[in-house]
């Protein structure tokens, strides 16, 4: 029994998680336009810089893994739920947060990204290794 969606089709779980997207992309990007053109580079305006980066990042990137998760799974299984979706691009806001901090003291290297990467995603894999299962039980019910 075939679950796969074409990638055109769209569940409302994924509709929502791409309005919401939208959404974040336009206040993450435009706040960060405004705060480096309007602002000086203090402590507080820093941590509005970090989040704002994630926000815009992980905005950005929810397509793409949207994308990516519906390819690459199955035809067996069910697409994973929105709040996959979103959890996976939260990594990648994540790790765009860590190379930006990283890059402050001017400690940021190819290894470290790479070590960073690695690491978050090691974290996803193991997460998805332990959803998987209780995504099938109730897929066939």
């Amino acid at each position: 029994m075939a679950y796969q969606t074409p990638l055109s089709e769209s569940s409302p779980d994924h509709s929502g998680v791409m309005f919401a997207s939208l959404v974040m992309m336009f206040l993450g990007w435009g706040g960060l336009y405004l705060l480096v053109t309007r602002s000086l580079p203090r402590t507080g305006e820093l941590w509005v810089f970090f989040l704002l980066l994630h926000i815009a990042v992980t905005a950005t990137a929810l397509p793409f893994v949207r994308y990516l998760n519906l390819r690459f799974t199955p035809l067996t299984r069910l697409p994973p739920s929105g709040g996959v979706l979103v959890r996976q691009s939260v990594w990648i806001g994540l790790f765009a947060v860590a190379c930006a901090w990283l890059q402050i003291p001017r400690v940021l290297t190819g290894f470290v990204a790479l070590f960073v990467a690695l690491a978050l995603i090691a974290v996803e894999v193991f997460i998805r290794l332990r959803e998987i299962p209780n995504e099938r039980c109730e897929g066939d019910i």
